[in-house]
């Protein structure tokens, strides 16, 4: 869940939206370092049951952006997420929805510092011999980027486009590699179900995290203004282009190494640089390698200062700081040291913190606009768009809801088994 783009700039400059930009914006505020854990935290289930479990994830958190999506356009195009909670389902749902939201920002930056961490140190150590300290890459890391996240949105676009460019680009070049050589008997192993079926449920929070766009449906909306075709097409289009990078993701790295590699890298917290060293040690070539370290960078850079610009612009609005200097630095220091400290404590919690987002996650994308459009419709409201479905599609989003929390807790509770 990152924010590639800040659709308000883009609403300054005059131009007539257009269906694809929208399109594009979603896809980007979805595709990042979340990525990664999929092949991780799906292996148990392995590549057959994961794209299964993908296409509904997709459907679920999809329909979960369209309800809120016709909540919005009950109310202004301006109108905040904020302002719609508040309307809609009072203040108590307000204050559910606002602390679902700063919890998963900060837990998702906490998790791509965590993430880059251990992508610098392991590519330092590949490259140039140099062994750093996983404390020092990640305040290394995080006020490198911090530096962009309190410089501004201007500062964020820059940077934003050109690593999103980098990242289709390397992204395109090592899965063509990595595809070339994947094989079909590692993709469809012969396994029972009984190997396979009980890992399903510990995986299922982080499927949610990855497909969530759901932050920038107000923006959206504020883009394109009151056009909804325009604004369900690009949201169907945006999340099928990130469906389609998974799946071509999770091909490319299941189908090039055993299910049995995996207990060992979840067992080291799954960072990103255990991934990469698997793929290293099963004989992946230096370029593809080289490719692939290069778009992970980008991806967790990008997906870092995406989340940590929503969480700084979150807490300058909650407690009211100035956008002077002093202000902008108090804010950052209040947005970066927590999720840093944590990262120095905790280096490889990676994993972890991409589980506990998708419990707040469940909350603010599926279960809040599925009562939010449910008020909107008993109150006789219609901003010209209505999702399909009836109360059997709401009832499926929040039956899928309940089933991802009670999965989450119950892994938080070790009673779920573990591909280790």
């Amino acid at each position: 869940m990152t924010e590639m783009l800040r659709v308000s700039d883009v609403t300054n400059s005059g131009r007539k939206p257009k269906m694809l930009g929208g399109a594009l914006i979603v896809a980007g505020s979805t595709v990042g370092a979340g990525m990664f854990s999929l092949p991780i935290v799906t292996s148990g289930m392995w590549f057959s049951w994961s794209l299964l479990l993908l296409c509904v994830a997709w459907f679920c958190m999809y329909s979960g952006g369209m309800y809120l999506l016709e909540t919005n356009l009950c109310f202004q195009p301006s109108d905040s997420f904020d302002t719609l909670a508040s309307n809609t389902l009072g203040q108590t749902g307000r204050i559910l929805n606002g602390f679902s939201v700063a919890f998963v920002l900060y837990i998702l930056t906490y998790a791509y510092v965590s993430g880059g961490s251990s992508v610098v140190s392991h590519t330092l150590d590949m490259v140039a011999g140099i062994q750093l300290d996983t404390s020092l890459s990640a305040l290394l890391f995080a006020t490198v980027l911090g530096v962009f996240v309190i410089a501004g949105a201007g500062a964020v676009d820059r940077i934003s486009t050109i690593m999103l460019g980098g990242m289709v680009l390397t992204f395109l070049v090592f899965c063509n590699g990595m595809l070339m050589s994947a094989d079909v008997a590692l993709l469809f192993p012969k396994l029972s179900m009984s190997e396979t079926l009980p890992y399903i449920p510990s995986a299922i929070p982080f499927l949610i995290v990855s497909f969530g766009f759901q932050n920038c449906v107000p923006s959206l909306v504020k883009y394109f203004g009151k056009e909804p075709v325009k604004l369900y097409r690009a949201s169907l289009v945006g999340t099928l282009i990130t469906l389609m990078f998974y799946l071509i993701w999770q091909i490319s790295v299941l189908g090039n190494l055993n299910r049995d590699v995996f207990p060992a890298i979840q067992a080291a917290g799954g960072n990103v640089a255990h991934l990469i060293a698997a793929l290293e040690k099963n004989g992946i070539s230096m370029g593809v390698s080289l490719l692939l370290q290069l778009f992970s960078h980008l991806a967790i850079a990008t997906s870092f200062i995406g989340v940590a610009l929503g969480l700084f612009d979150y807490i300058a609005d909650l407690f009211g700081f100035g956008n002077d200097l002093r202000g902008r630095l108090i804010t950052g220091l209040i947005t970066l040291v927590p999720p840093t400290v944590l990262a120095i404590k905790w280096p490889d919690g990676f994993i972890m913190a991409i589980s506990y987002a998708g419990v707040c996650a469940t909350v603010f994308a599926m279960i809040v606009p599925v009562l939010m459009v449910a008020v909107c419709r008993a109150r006789g409201m219609n901003g010209g768009y209505r999702v399909v479905g009836g109360y059997a599609r709401m009832g499926l989003v929040l039956l899928f809801a309940l089933i991802t929390l009670v999965c989450q807790l119950m892994n938080m509770a070790g009673w779920l088994p573990k591909f280790v």
